[in-house]
């Protein structure tokens, strides 16, 4: 089952994605309350999401696509947690940077940070360009949304927590305006990094969210990202260093986690950083994973000043 988050009339709702039409979930209910989101979907559990398997639908009822506007499937997640370095050509074109080494899945552990909920962007829109980097780069993601409470729990049990799958792209400033003139410190090359991921929309999400059910083994997707129609990203989500179920199990020990909790599974090789290929204003992004479809964004206009706090 496709679940998405669309605005129609300037009203936001949930539906079902059934080929090139839409079902609007809370019209179909017909039932008391009837849920108003993807989030409070996840929030219900296993029930709603069989109820909504088995609605009922007929021509009338159906909304075309081309009439909406196709939003990220959880808007404003609880938490947005990201990976660094989970697959190992990415270590290895990265320049073994962060202290990771080639093959690291029996000596070291996943190595995740937190994104705002404001980086949190939809398919079609426009990334902003942000006025404190002018190195921007793009980061093909398989996105796990978390679809029950976890806490501590074993890697083998951890794709029961699972709700479903979707696209991101962790959009990354490379180089930070606000390091020109600053006394260097320990860990400056660590925070930069960090601050490079928290730009508004820069972790665009979507089309829609693919229910678990229809994924089973997500260590098995073919992955591919495209820049103006030039592929710059392929490869499969076997090739991750710390597969799905142990990333779960492993943050779950960190924090609870809650439905509608996502967490982006980290990029493979084929990033501009590695090349000195950035993005540059207006470039086209298409980001595609077997299944889950493709996500579509654009890098909006280049600032026209940069933020320069020590200026």
């Amino acid at each position: 089952m496709k679940l998405v988050t669309y605005s129609n009339d300037k009203a936001v709702s949930c539906g079902i994605l059934t080929g090139s039409a839409i079902l609007d979930i809370p019209s179909a209910w017909r039932a008391p309350n009837a849920p108003q989101s993807v989030i409070e979907i996840l929030q219900r559990g296993a029930d709603c999401l069989a109820k909504l398997a088995g609605l009922p639908t007929s021509a009338t009822e159906l909304i075309p696509l081309d009439s909406i506007r196709l939003l990220a499937p959880v808007q404003r997640p609880g938490k947005v947690l990201a990976l660094a370095g989970n697959y190992a050509e990415h270590i290895k074109e990265a320049g073994m940077k962060l202290g990771l080494s080639a093959s690291p899945r029996l000596t070291t552990v996943p190595r995740p940070f937190l994104m705002p909920p404001t980086a949190v962007a939809g398919p079609g829109d426009i990334i902003p360009w942000p006025s404190y980097s002018r190195t921007i780069d793009y980061e093909l993601e398989l996105a796990v949304v978390i679809g029950r409470a976890a806490k501590c729990i074993r890697p083998g049990d951890a794709l029961a927590y699972v709700a479903g799958y979707t696209i991101a792209n962790d959009v990354s400033a490379r180089t930070v305006t606000f390091a020109e003139n600053r006394a260097k410190r320990p860990w400056d090359e660590f925070y930069d990094w960090l601050n490079g991921k928290w730009a508004d929309a820069f972790c665009p999400m979507g089309p829609y969210l693919l229910t678990a059910d229809e994924i089973g083994d997500p260590q098995n997707l073919e992955m591919a990202l495209a820049v103006n129609g030039r592929t710059r990203q392929k490869a499969n989500s076997s090739q991750m260093i710390h597969p799905v179920c142990d990333v779960v199990s492993f943050l779950s020990h960190l924090m609870t986690l809650e439905p509608g909790d996502i967490i982006a599974t980290g990029t493979p090789s084929g990033v501009g950083m590695a090349t000195g290929d950035f993005l540059n204003a207006g470039d086209r992004i298409d980001a595609s994973i077997q299944r889950l479809g493709t996500l579509s964004n654009t890098l909006g206009p280049k600032p026209q000043e940069f933020y320069a706090p020590l200026a």
